[in-house]
């Protein structure tokens, strides 16, 4: 895939989640339809909060040589940063904007500037192509369970 078509399909990302979680009532948002498992409003904050995440070190690989990029707990995230607090729409609008800022950085990039890397605390080296590429796969993989969340709640499965 070149890095046009990974940016396409990076951008795309954004408005396929805010369409899927429009599909429900706000009200059930914060329902668990899947024992066990998180809620969309769960789902939705833990994106935003990972789209910052991944937005950064992608910036940092672009503008610094060879960055050290930390890894973080998502349970430690969903377990302490108020997700049930938190506003859905709020959350589903810096999605948006953050992936419409970093399309807007990476549509200037070099194609050289793909292969620039990061060190990653756990994963090692990893390049600017792999961290979007891992950017875009993260919400999709979501996406899929907020999709069957939404079923559930809509009574179509």
């Amino acid at each position: 895939m070149t890095p046009e078509e990974l940016l396409q399909r990076f951008a795309s990302g954004a408005v396929a989640l805010q369409t899927c979680v429009q599909r429900v009532s706000p009200e059930k948002w914060s329902e668990t339809p899947v024992a066990g498992r998180w809620s969309i409003a769960q789902v939705v904050c833990h994106l935003a909060d990972f789209e910052v995440i991944y937005a950064t070190r992608i910036k940092q690989v672009l503008a610094e040589d060879n960055p050290a990029l930390p890894g973080v707990s998502e349970e430690l995230f969903a377990a302490r940063l108020h997700y049930s607090q938190r506003s859905v729409s709020d959350e589903l609008q810096l999605i948006t904007l953050q992936r419409r800022q970093l399309c807007t950085i990476l549509q200037s990039a070099d194609l050289e500037d793909y292969q620039r890397t990061g060190v990653h605390t756990e994963a090692g080296p990893v390049t600017l192509e792999t961290l979007l590429e891992t950017t875009t796969e993260h919400l999709e993989h979501h996406l899929k369970f907020v999709a069957e969340k939404v079923a559930i709640l809509n009574g179509d499965s």
